[in-house]
């Protein structure tokens, strides 16, 4: 008797101890569905960065991501600051920022950002902010070797939704006080994916703005980023339009919110938007729902003008983004539904 009691015991020791093992890779195994997110973003040339930004914290706010940085292309001081206004009222304050050196001279547009951060309510700032030294900031791609050198390889996806002067100066880093790794080496080893808003494929004659805006910085990453590259094109979201119509009807719960001021200041309303950016996130962290077709594996190529090709090559390392007018529908309802929900902030 006494030894079936031993035995019992023993058994239920057991299965305690791979209950609790099972419990716990369940955990880890959740913590590692979260998709790991560097965004690059030129904020204030277009409002659609703005949007896709909602977007990515409406993904934190389900938990479904990690936004590791933000590191930015536009040499404006409100490009910075207006993002760290989104980060303080969308309440996640601490979500780090990078700033561009040797930025791109040739369009350094900055209305709506502007227009934001210099917003006055009963005579005080409008939105709250929480970095306190701007000039502090480190650089963007100091930004991004800090944050890949602490990540599990092949983890990291980036999102570039501006110009590619950070991504061509992290190509071309040293190894530093982070990393011994060059940068080629980083992106190597932890990089799973690129997400571009970048090219037209379409039209041969058409420069489209964020290369044109750094064709040389566009040329290289292109050419030596050792990742896979997959490409929205300026035609695919050109014909996704968010509407005005949910600008100034579907956000009333919090006011002044500054995606809507934003949005009201980078032109006359009402308007409906592009979603060139959007697009790009919604490709990383929805890949699996069939929102987009893709092109063959292939190889881009950029001439000097600023005009991007495709050639089809199962070798290559390159792909872009189609969509179907019924997969446009799906897309477009599906930003609206998320983009006016309440953040979990004001819940």
């Amino acid at each position: 008797m006494r030894k079936v009691i031993q035995t019992t015991l023993w058994l239920f020791i057991v299965f305690v101890f791979l209950l609790s093992c099972s419990e716990g890779k369940t955990k880890g195994d959740v913590d590692r569905q979260k998709i790991d997110i560097i965004f690059d973003t030129d904020m204030g040339n277009d409002v659609d960065d703005a949007l896709a930004l909602d977007m990515l914290y409406k993904y934190l706010d389900q938990d479904r991501i990690q936004l590791l940085g933000i590191p930015t292309t536009k040499k404006s001081p409100y490009c910075v600051e207006y993002i760290d206004i989104m980060n303080t009222w969308y309440g996640y304050p601490d979500i780090p920022i990078g700033m561009v050196v040797n930025g791109s001279e040739k369009d350094n547009e900055d209305n709506f950002v502007r227009a934001v951060c210099q917003m006055e309510k009963e005579g005080k700032p409008a939105f709250e902010r929480t970095v306190k030294d701007y000039k502090a900031l480190p650089t963007s791609v100091a930004l991004y070797r800090k944050i890949l050198a602490s990540q599990e390889d092949n983890s990291v996806d980036i999102i570039s939704v501006g110009f590619s002067t950070n991504l061509a100066q992290l190509l071309d880093s040293k190894g530093d006080e982070f990393s011994p790794l060059t940068g080629k080496e980083l992106i190597t080893r932890k990089v799973k994916i690129l997400s571009a808003m970048i090219g037209h494929f379409q039209d041969e004659n058409f420069s489209e703005f964020n290369v044109n805006c750094d064709i040389p910085a566009a040329q290289k990453v292109i050419r030596e980023w050792p990742a896979p590259i997959v490409v929205s094109p300026f035609e695919l979201g050109e014909t996704i339009l968010y509407p005005a119509s949910s600008i100034e009807n579907d956000f009333k719960w919090k006011e002044p919110n500054p995606l809507v001021e934003g949005y009201k200041a980078y032109l006359e309303m009402p308007y409906d938007r592009q979603t060139w950016d959007l697009t790009s996130v919604l490709y990383v962290v929805e890949a699996d729902k069939g929102f987009f077709g893709e092109s063959p594996a292939g190889t881009i190529s950029i001439d000097d003008k600023g005009i991007t090709r495709f050639t089809p090559d199962e070798k290559g390392k390159h792909k872009y983004l189609t969509v179907t007018e019924q997969q446009r529908e799906q897309i477009r309802d599906y930003f609206i539904d998320l983009i006016t929900q309440k953040p979990k902030k004001y819940q």
